[in-house]
């Protein structure tokens, strides 16, 4: 059974930092393409990160560019978006996904002065 839990989401000043965690379980990990999805409120889920396999190749979406850095450890079958220069634009729920038509519960970020 595929699992997707989300962590490290939190109330930050615009500017500040967080650190996004997504743990899995139920398919080989290390096999597969991942992705970090958000979706503001009144706003569709919008694809945010993209990162291959191994790690070499990542992409993203304007907005974040420069900004957020996806990552992944194949041996945590852990998944990463490091956030950095946090705008008000960037609150809303962030999911990770895998290949298969799974979500998790989200993790909340909410910028805020």
């Amino acid at each position: 059974q595929v699992q997707l839990v989300e962590s490290g989401g939190g109330l930050v000043q615009p500017g500040g930092s967080l650190r996004l965690s997504c743990v899995a379980s139920g398919f080989i990990f290390g096999s597969s393409t991942m992705n970090w999805f958000r979706q503001a409120p009144g706003k569709l889920r919008e694809l945010v990160a993209v990162i291959n396999n191994d790690g070499s190749v990542t992409n993203y979406v304007a907005s974040v560019k420069g900004r957020f850095t996806i990552s992944r450890d194949n041996a945590k079958n852990t998944l990463y978006l490091q956030m950095n220069s946090l705008k008000f634009e960037d609150t809303a729920v962030y999911y990770c996904k895998g290949p298969y038509p799974y979500w998790g519960p989200g993790t909340q970020v909410t910028v805020s002065s």
